[in-house]
């Protein structure tokens, strides 16, 4: 018998499911891939990281890329899979709702834009034609039965 849950957001937990992951990859997002950059960036603690990123890399979130400083050992960093791309839209969706319902007197820390004309965006649903649907318009069908 299978002991993979049934639920798709259950299976994400297993691998994404502790804060310190989405800390790991909102420093990778930003271009640091190295083992020391993220440890300093965020105080983790050494072990900590490494468990973070073990787990990320075996669940084909992260690869590594060997490199090697001059007159240093060989070391590996850590850089985004497809999967780990695919997150860019879940941390952006955490980072929005937390602007919204637990915002700072300073603001935003960061600000989504798009590359090319500086506009804002926002993370929301889009129907299978690309027309944004409001979040209270959505609704989520768990009967198998009545998915057709």
């Amino acid at each position: 018998m299978n002991d993979e849950p049934a639920c798709s957001i259950e299976r994400s937990l297993q691998i994404l499911g502790e804060r310190w992951t989405f800390l790991v990859l909102r420093e990778i997002l930003t271009g640091k891939h190295k083992f020391a950059e993220i440890q300093s960036s965020l105080g983790i603690a050494t072990n900590l990281l490494s468990a973070r990123l073990k787990l990320l890399v075996e669940s084909g979130v992260l690869c590594t890329q060997a490199y090697r400083e001059p007159g240093s050992r060989p070391r590996q960093s850590y850089h985004l899979t497809e999967a780990g791309r695919d997150l860019r839209v879940v941390l952006s969706a955490l980072q929005q709702w937390g602007d919204h319902h637990r915002p700072r007197p300073s603001g935003p820390s960061a600000l989504r834009r798009t590359r090319f004309t500086s506009r804002p965006v926002h993370v929301g649903f889009l129907d299978d034609d690309g027309h944004e649907v409001p979040a209270t318009e959505v609704v989520t069908i768990t009967d198998t039965a009545a998915r057709t």
